[in-house]
């Protein structure tokens, strides 16, 4: 039986400015397709959909390039057919390749490393690793990093991708639900220098008050969480946004009370948020 070759796919906008852009890209053809609009408002909507569809393939450019390894691994990412594995029950929850953190978020973790000189990082929902290897490759040759996932095959598939990186040695994966996980390691009186959440969002506040009320993460240390912008559902009317949305909006603002912690939630990507425990 000879099988028809799939199209290569192509990762759908989730990020608020990949929306927004591809909304414009959409208005920009009605617009075209009018004869009665003036040319001036034509002009300016086309000016406004370029100024927004070059901010990421320029900073993009301007990055330092990731390494081949992580490459590799991303393309092997968008190469698999999530979809399937799921319907065919080899993985506990539909993933897409769009869950992958990716060159610009990947390159911003591993400068954070570099800046706070991090021996010890704790992730907290790994996907294929992309964003724990590329913190791995910033971390000094007897640092650590702990990465928790809940999906065993998601999980291999990860490890094996860390073989082909001489820093895949660094990184040990914990398979269980985060929370367990969590609540081992603060059994065993671990604390880490950075933690990375990009997880279960209905569970990032339950993260939060684990991380710092088992002291998880000590004085001085950082959080950095990604999806706080999430589609830029926390900012819209309350009945545009997914229970997800609901649920980061809700994060967003306990994070914000906190008198334990100082806070910045930077546009890039689906948003990332720096927490520091003071």
């Amino acid at each position: 039986m000879t099988i028809a070759p799939q199209k290569e796919s192509t990762a759908r906008p989730v990020t608020p400015l990949g929306i927004l852009v591809q909304q414009l890209q959409q208005i920009v053809e009605l617009v075209a397709q009018e004869q009665n609009i003036a040319l001036e408002v034509t002009t300016k909507i086309q000016q406004v959909w370029q100024l927004a569809a070059g901010i990421d393939p320029y900073i993009e450019a301007v990055s330092t390039e990731e390494s081949a390894a992580l490459t590799a691994l991303a393309k092997k990412t968008c190469a698999e057919p999530w979809e399937k594995r799921f319907s065919d029950q080899e993985t506990v929850r539909q993933l897409e390749q769009e869950m992958l953190s990716g060159h610009l978020e990947g390159q911003t973790l591993k400068m954070f490393v570099h800046m706070t000189k991090a021996k010890s990082i704790l992730e907290i929902g790994m996907f294929t690793g992309y964003s724990a290897l590329a913190m791995a490759e910033a971390l000094p040759e007897d640092g650590r990093l702990v990465a928790c996932e809940v999906d065993r095959y998601v999980a291999d598939f990860a490890i094996d991708c860390f073989q082909a990186s001489p820093h895949g040695r660094k990184i040990s994966v914990e398979v269980a639900p985060a929370l367990e996980t969590l609540q081992k390691l603060a059994a065993a009186k671990e604390s880490f220098d950075l933690i990375f959440i990009d997880a279960d969002k209905k569970e990032y506040v339950d993260y939060f008050h684990l991380l710092l009320d088992a002291d998880l993460v000590p004085s001085g240390g950082f959080i950095c969480v990604d999806n706080t912008l999430l589609q830029g559902q926390p900012y819209l009317p309350p009945e545009q946004r997914t229970p997800n949305g609901e649920a980061i909006a809700q994060f967003n603002r306990i994070v914000a009370a906190d008198p334990r912690v100082e806070q910045v939630l930077l546009p890039l990507r689906d948003g990332l948020t720096i927490i520091r425990r003071i």
